[in-house]
């Protein structure tokens, strides 16, 4: 079964995520930060991972970089998702290593959606 590292410092986002992704037939690890998740992908790298744009002690946008400078074999898909949606934000993120990006609020459409168009569903 796929994993999907979820990655948001609201534990609410994190559940509702995880609900849907879960149905959408992945295993869920959930992360409050970008240190947290860090500390997950050095220990099993997931095959995707949603990710949100502002938390404290490491934001997204770092730990994108930092995981697509140590990534090494598995590569995972990454989708942005944030409410920072104009397109310097979504520019950055996709030339910081993000494969989709998708704005908060989302739903279980358009989260489904995206995994279907970056080939994880």
């Amino acid at each position: 079964m796929k994993t999907c590292l979820i990655v948001d410092d609201s534990r609410v986002v994190r559940k509702v995520a995880a609900r849907i992704v879960r149905d959408l037939k992945f295993d869920v690890v959930e992360a409050g930060d970008g240190a947290e998740a860090m500390r997950h992908c050095r220990e099993k790298m997931p095959d995707a991972i949603l990710l949100d744009w502002n938390m404290p002690v490491m934001n997204g946008l770092d730990f994108l970089r930092a995981l697509r400078r140590e990534e090494e074999g598995k590569r995972p898909l990454v989708v942005f998702c944030s409410i920072e949606n104009d397109a310097e934000h979504i520019n950055e993120a996709l030339s910081s290593g993000a494969d989709e990006f998708i704005m908060k609020p989302f739903d279980a459409d358009i989260l489904e959606s995206k995994f279907v168009e970056v080939g994880l569903v």
